[in-house]
């Protein structure tokens, strides 16, 4: 072959003649590719770039920020994925790769991928955990209906809403339940409710319908927006197999909207019955209560304690009498063996020691005797006396005046008498 005769083309000629043929298999224009994603990047334009790889060969994709904005999950190396788009040639590298449009974890569609991994992100930071859930009200006075106004959900919650329990006041707050905008407006809704001060309940929810028509309950500001909420929320989404994410941050999730009227409020006829038997109870036991009260009266009235006033101190005194004649007792008791036990240790005393004390006790006779004998009381029997005037004792003419008045001391009592006379003599 003459390489001289050749035609020569430029790199970028090259380039773009396989890009071409590859743009024009319809093969390579839509496939769906399967392998486990690796050397995972998102850069701060949006857009995503990885590869794919199996056992034996590697595959490099990049999905564009247009297509990216519709992922429902995170994607991470490691994860076995599916991807959708067609295999061309970027010229500036001559690299061929697949430009993905869809994205989907392997075996699962995107929606399931999304819900999964939003539920997991959510539930480990606390936000489904029973014990941040409020407890309803028993008897909610205005509850408020975040759905649609135009759905048949609402006419369903209003009915039954009216049937069960009239007295409350129903308020509808209209959002749309589906498509784009749907979630941020049932969070802001809730929002708003929050704000006043009338609002003792929430429904938020919508009728049956596919997985894409109830995404909207699926979106991560919508849970938000129901785990701060300081107004209770029910959840009440679709049919009774239908999960979405805002069950899970809901107080309390309901099988379907009817099912979350019939579940914010009692039914009347049943709270009518239950106050009905309340009454009939109450009705059996008042004259049971009325006739222990009666017979408790009755017994008082007959009491010893009000028939007679007295009974219950001349009881007591009585009391004080038998404890003082034990008391007596006991001392003449102690007393006595007080005195057997010295005469006891006396003669048992040696000998020397029973002399000794039988002199001092002599001679303590003769000092008492002696001591007795100075009395002023004996000296008052010889017929002597002694004037007093109050507190003092008068010894001296001097001492008294005229009209005076004396007390004088005899032997059995004493004489009151008058100063009127008085002179001075000296008794030899």
């Amino acid at each position: 072959m003459n390489i001289a005769k050749l035609p020569v083309y430029t790199v970028s000629q090259v380039n773009s003649y396989v890009k071409d043929l590859m743009d024009g298999d319809p093969l390579l224009t839509g496939l769906l590719v399967r392998g486990e994603i690796s050397n995972y990047k998102c850069y701060p334009s949006g857009h995503h770039y990885f590869s794919l790889k199996d056992e034996n060969a590697s595959l490099r994709c990049v999905m564009f920020r247009g297509d990216a904005v519709r992922l429902r999950f995170r994607p991470a190396n490691g994860m076995r994925a599916a991807a959708f788009g067609r295999i061309s040639v970027f010229p500036r590298d001559g690299q061929y790769q697949l430009y993905c449009s869809e994205l989907m974890e392997d075996g699962r569609g995107a929606l399931d991928q999304a819900f999964e991994q939003l539920r997991r992100r959510l539930e480990a930071e606390g936000l489904f955990d029973e014990a941040s859930k409020r407890p309803l009200p028993r008897y909610p006075k205005k509850i408020a209906l975040v759905t649609s106004p135009a759905g048949a959900a609402v006419r369903d919650m209003l009915r039954i809403l009216g049937a069960r329990w009239p007295l409350a006041e129903a308020l509808v707050a209209p959002v749309r339940v589906q498509g784009a905008g749907a979630a941020e407006e049932i969070a802001s809704a809730i929002h708003r409710l929050n704000n006043r001060a009338d609002v003792d309940l929430i429904i938020t929810g919508r009728g049956g319908g596919s997985k894409e028509d109830l995404w909207a309950f699926n979106e991560e500001i919508v849970a938000r927006a129901i785990a701060v909420s300081n107004i209770p929320v029910i959840s009440a989404v679709g049919h009774e197999p239908d999960v979405t994410i805002a069950d899970y941050a809901a107080d309390l999730r309901a099988a379907t909207p009817s099912n979350g009227a019939e579940l914010a409020v009692p039914d009347q006829n049943e709270e009518r019955a239950r106050l009905e038997q309340l009454s009939a109870r109450l009705a059996q036991a008042l004259p049971a209560r009325l006739g222990g009260a009666r017979r408790e009266l009755d017994r008082l009235k007959n009491s010893r304690a009000l028939r007679d006033i007295k009974a219950p101190v001349q009881d007591r005194r009585m009391a004080v009498d038998a404890l003082r004649r034990r008391m007596a007792l006991a001392l003449r008791g102690r007393a006595e063996g007080g005195r057997q036990g010295l005469n006891a240790q006396k003669a048992r005393l040696p000998l020397a020691l029973r002399t000794q004390t039988a002199k001092k006790q002599a001679r303590l006779g003769r000092l008492a005797a002696g001591l007795d004998a100075l009395s002023p009381l004996k000296v008052l029997g010889r017929g002597y006396a002694i004037a007093r005037r109050g507190e003092d004792v008068v010894s001296s003419v001097a001492q008294a005046e005229f009209g005076d008045r004396l007390d004088v001391l005899v032997s059995d009592g004493f004489l009151s008498c008058e100063v009127k006379e008085k002179e001075e003599r000296t008794w030899r």
